[in-house]
């Protein structure tokens, strides 16, 4: 479909199918110390091993992908705090199309390294997102470059879905699906592939609280965009666009919100039990299931979570050691 719309499951499909050749089919991992401490099966989607280490590769892909040879020849172009970036910069390599990305000045520099490996010509600007589309503006006049958004893009946000579909055919016994939520595109497209396969299917977002627009947007039924751009999560520092605050409300998604500690926790957990280096932005929607759980959330028997990424910094870890192996749990 063009980029006018909200896609469907079949545009999800039809993605799955293009992008077949060039993504890696993430497999699902069990870890019994996430169980244990969640009070239900998890299936974690291991998108931090995807192609460019996040499951941007899938969306950025397709968006590249379904470009006429005309328009690609001029390149494409996109602001992102990393993923986005790097997953963009070797979807268009791929492609042997040029690729031009704005990335704020504080971007983590394992990021900012990876997108410029694959190819990217880089370009820093202030760490706002005034400034990010500003910058954007300019490289886009000047190079002719096409545009291809982090989440606000149908063909994205149909790439995206497809590692919900992936979930599904390889657990399709999954009462609930959960995934972090920042511009909206992942969770999007994780609504629509998951209620469009299955009608009864919770869907589920995490958010830090410290960047909580999802969650209070949802909650007042309006968009609401929040001033504090600050998180260890700083892959989910993007508010909402109207396209996709639409479709998680018309698909009733819940968002649970987690602390920085919480975050911490579950990076940790993820890297000392399930031996799995995950960023924070990654290991939130692990966060969201313990802190519901905690909070008394019911929850079903089968619960999947889409791991979102693992680029960082291995000199930056923000934890010490990981936590030790309980007598019951002695493996992951």
């Amino acid at each position: 479909m063009s980029d006018g719309g909200v896609p469907t499951l079949d545009d999800i499909r039809a993605a799955a199918t293009r992008i077949a050749p060039f993504v890696h089919r993430t497999p699902i991992l069990r870890c019994a110390s996430i169980d244990e401490q969640v009070g239900a099966r998890v299936h974690l989607k291991a998108e931090h091993l995807q192609r460019s280490g996040a499951f941007k590769y899938r969306g950025a892909t397709n968006a590249v992908q379904r470009l006429d040879p005309a328009t690609a020849a001029s390149g494409v172009a996109a602001h992102s705090s990393g993923n986005h970036a790097s997953a963009l910069a070797l979807a268009a390599s791929v492609r042997g199309i040029p690729c031009h990305v704005v990335m704020p000045s504080d971007s983590p520099a394992a990021k900012r390294r990876a997108a410029e490996a694959f190819g990217a010509s880089v370009v820093l600007c202030e760490p706002t997102l005034e400034a990010r589309s500003a910058a954007l503006a300019e490289v886009v006049a000047s190079t002719g470059a096409t545009e291809i958004h982090p989440y606000d893009h149908s063909d994205v946000i149909a790439g995206q879905g497809t590692a919900t579909l992936e979930l599904l055919e390889d657990a399709p016994h999954i009462g609930a699906v959960i995934a972090p939520v920042s511009g909206g595109g992942l969770l999007s497209g994780t609504a629509i592939a998951a209620h469009g396969i299955r009608s009864d299917l919770v869907v589920l977002g995490g958010e830090p609280a410290e960047v909580d627009d999802a969650h209070r947007s949802l909650v007042a039924g309006r968009q609401i965009g929040t001033g504090n751009r600050t998180s260890i999560a700083d892959g989910l520092l993007a508010v909402l666009s109207a396209r996709t605050f639409a479709i998680l409300a018309v698909h009733h998604v819940e968002v649970i919100t987690v602390t920085e500690d919480e975050i911490v926790t579950a990076m940790a957990l993820l890297f000392g039990r399930a031996k799995q280096v995950v960023e924070p932005s990654g290991a939130v929607g692990v966060a969201a299931l313990i802190a519901g759980a905690r909070r008394g959330s019911a929850l079903p028997d089968d619960v999947g979570v889409i791991l979102s990424g693992g680029n960082v910094d291995l000199d930056r870890l923000p934890f010490g050691a990981p936590p030790p192996p309980s007598e019951e749990h002695g493996s992951p």
